[in-house]
């Protein structure tokens, strides 16, 4: 069974037997625009009981640091408030999610419960746990993409080329205005406890060396600012969003990851602006197809962090360069701490640690440098993950498992003219860039880390 338009698969189905509807947000944390918030109400609303929404912070992340679970509170602060507003209690669960949520649930008599959907594989075990340990009807929401990903392909597509026709073909149905959610009819006797949100955060075994940013604001009220101004920023975005130091990027990708604003609101937005057709169209292509293509890479390639994710012919090329010889090796440690001889390389990874956002062009000269300076593709490929989960505000995301995967292993990529190291993956240099960019302005820029 479905809903509207696919976006809600019953994992299992089942009577309604309790006293209230729980929402367990888990990727898209947001009051508004949230396809997995409406069908929780919808479902609350026709049996006549209160709608609870929790999140789990499980803090067993090894990559765990300060910078991301700022932002994340920050933007879940707002989340609590809104709630509250619309007579939706709002609970923030500590410990493993396995016990915390059925705890939840058997002492809240809770008969149904929605969550929404994240193709990770930390994500589908927990949620797999949870299965295992509750016996109520459960129902899963994919309120981030715009085409729920099971709808859009029911298999990993090749590339860009192979799921954009389907993405089109679907996307005047899916694109459209999401409705708004309403003040809750039916009032929770119970009030949720206070969240002491600093004193949490304080208590959390977190990385604090990774400072926080300020460049960018967390938050849907934030994020939905961002967007208003999006529309001019985005003019010339098809000409200059290569260019690192124009920094023509919309920089929405933070709000993507810990769900504080729907991509499908910023499309509907940007589809609509008067923004020039090319750029328009460029950045939708970006936003939309490369997005979903990611997401859709993450749920049907289980391997989409290892080195058995990449294509046979991308196996077969880097395995036949496996042992050429190196010019430059250098250890995770020198890497992180932007120890090379390549000052640009270096200039990007300062990027990535002072700003935590890199610029996407250097992303793929960044990770393709990883590729070409360790010892195996495998060790290559995690330590551009481990960097990339640590230091982008945007880290442990499809998009960067899968731009790693482009980068490292020719994923979504065809085979080019073969050359050490690389085999016949696509190859990036200095020189490359220096046609591309003014190099030695972004350098000076990026020279210092800190």
């Amino acid at each position: 069974m479905t809903s509207t338009l696919g976006r809600m698969r019953h994992l299992r189905e089942g009577s309604f037997n309790g006293k209230s509807v729980l929402y367990w947000m888990v990727r898209d944390k947001r009051a508004n625009d949230n396809w997995a918030l409406i069908e929780a109400q919808k479902i609350a609303i026709d049996n006549n009981v209160p709608l609870e929404v929790c999140f789990n912070i499980n803090n067993n992340y090894s990559e765990s640091n300060l910078r991301q679970y700022e932002f994340l509170f920050k933007g879940l602060q707002e989340v609590e408030k809104t709630l509250d507003d619309l007579d939706i209690n709002f609970h923030l669960l500590l410990g493993p999610t396995y016990i915390k949520l059925p705890e939840f649930i058997e002492k809240n008599k809770v008969g149904h419960l929605i969550t929404d959907f994240s193709p990770l594989k930390v994500y589908k075990n927990r949620l797999k746990k949870v299965f295992e340990n509750t016996q109520i009807p459960i129902s899963q929401v994919d309120a981030h993409n715009i085409i729920p990903a099971w709808i859009t392909s029911d298999k990993k597509e090749f590339a860009a080329y192979t799921i954009r026709p389907k993405i089109k073909k679907l996307l005047p149905e899916y694109l459209t205005e999401i409705p708004k959610i309403k003040k809750h009819p039916i009032k929770n006797k119970n009030s949720s406890k206070d969240i002491l949100w600093g004193k949490i955060l304080k208590s959390l075994d977190l990385d604090e060396s990774v400072k926080p940013i300020d460049w960018i604001k967390p938050g849907e009220i934030n994020a939905k600012t961002h967007l208003s101004k999006l529309k001019s920023h985005l003019i010339d975005y098809n000409l200059q969003r290569n260019d690192p130091n124009l920094k023509k990027l919309s920089n929405m990708s933070p709000y993507f990851h810990f769900g504080q604003i729907a991509p499908q609101r910023v499309a509907f937005e940007i589809k609509n602006s008067t923004l020039p057709f090319e750029d328009k169209e460029a950045f939708l292509e970006e936003m939309i197809v490369r997005r979903e293509l990611a997401d859709n890479f993450c749920l049907y390639e289980k391997n989409y962090d290892f080195f058995d994710g990449f294509h046979a012919w991308a196996q077969k090329t880097l395995n036949e360069h496996r042992n050429d010889e190196r010019e430059f090796i250098y250890s995770p440690g020198e890497f992180e701490s932007a120890e090379t001889h390549d000052e640009l390389w270096n200039a990007a990874q300062n990027e990535m640690i002072i700003r935590g956002k890199m610029h996407g062009f250097m992303r793929m000269y960044w990770a393709k440098k990883i590729l070409e300076w360790s010892p195996s593709p495998e060790i290559a490929q995690q330590t551009a993950i481990e960097l990339n989960d640590k230091y982008q505000i945007d880290g442990r995301d499809p998009n960067g498992y899968t731009g790693i995967a482009w980068s490292i292993g020719g994923v979504h990529d065809r085979a080019w003219f073969e050359r050490p190291v690389y085999g016949k993956v696509r190859y990036m240099n200095f020189n490359g860039c220096k046609r591309k960019f003014n190099v030695k302005s972004y350098i000076e820029k990026n020279q210092n880390k800190s």
